[in-house]
């Protein structure tokens, strides 16, 4: 910890020309995926996340979603300030953030939901983000499109598939049904369409309540129609009814979004299948199989 240490205080000087003083450290629980620890410092209390097997841009780009999203702050939900990352290389790869105290500020639930509806009235001239990013360790396709529909069945489905078949099994009677599922894509997604700012992967362990108000943590933006932001809400719960009723009350969804949901779940489905395998195949099948 000591050589990561003097990195970041000698990454923090060259960037901000002020001396960042480390004084004290404690590991922190919550990362599934990386080490967290809270740091005091000459200028606070901080976030670190730090990992030397992961992708080695991972906190790079993290760090591009945060600067994102706290362009769009909002009174109803607020988000890390990112201070540094840094690349894997001889060190671990490591994002230092602001640090956010857990506590409660009154009306959470309606708070998050109402902050949400704002960040997805953000938006682009296009689908997609400025670089790729990662939900979880999964590399995401970010290039730039002008159509929804085009953007999901190529930047995410096709995508996620492609590494799929690189690591995992896909039969040709698994294609046959996705093929068959990407036919009917553009009919099953005929409704208006508008390029909103998402956290891309917004399940119940990626946001706090604070004393300040709710905090989205660990994202990775994209600018995607927001109907595909409730497909991983959904997934696994951990929202209450009050977060979907204040969003709809500030910025109505679509009618019939909730049927739509299982094909932005899908997504996901392949996601965990890529990463994990077990039983997701199945489930991703299922959901094809159930609109073709």
């Amino acid at each position: 910890m000591k050589k990561l240490f003097n990195q970041i205080q000698e990454d923090y000087q060259r960037k901000y020309g002020e001396i960042l003083i480390i004084k004290n450290s404690s590991f922190i629980g919550g990362g599934c995926i990386s080490q967290t620890s809270k740091i005091e410092t000459n200028i606070g209390n901080l976030f670190l996340k730090w990992n030397n097997t992961i992708a080695d841009d991972l906190f790079v780009r993290e760090e591009e979603s945060l600067n994102e999203f706290y362009k769009y702050s909002n009174e109803f939900i607020v988000f890390p300030k990112p201070l540094l990352s840094k690349k894997v290389n001889l060190l671990p790869g490591y994002l230092l953030t602001t640090f956010l105290i857990q506590g409660q500020s009154g009306n959470d639930d309606e708070k998050l939901g109402r902050g949400l509806a704002k960040l997805h009235q953000c938006s682009n001239n296009c689908y997609g983000f400025q670089h790729n990013n990662y939900c979880g360790a999964t590399e995401q396709d970010n290039s730039y499109q002008s159509n929804w529909i085009s953007f999901y069945i190529e930047n995410r489905i096709e995508h996620i598939v492609h590494l799929i078949q690189n690591s995992r099994s896909w039969y040709e009677s698994d294609q046959i049904i996705l093929d068959c599922f990407l036919k009917v894509v553009p009919n099953l997604l005929d409704y208006p369409h508008s390029p909103a700012l998402i956290h891309g992967d917004l399940w119940s362990g990626n946001y706090m309540y604070t004393n300040q108000a709710p905090a989205l943590i660990d994202p990775c933006a994209s600018y995607c129609d927001r109907e595909f932001e409730m497909g991983i809400m959904t997934m696994f719960g951990g929202f209450s009814q009050r977060v979907y009723d204040a969003y709809n009350e500030a910025y109505p969804l679509e009618k019939g979004w909730k049927e739509r949901n299982l094909i932005y779940q899908l997504y996901h489905v392949l996601n965990h299948y890529y990463l994990f395998d077990g039983y997701y195949k199945q489930q991703a099948l299922a959901i094809m199989n159930r609109f073709i």
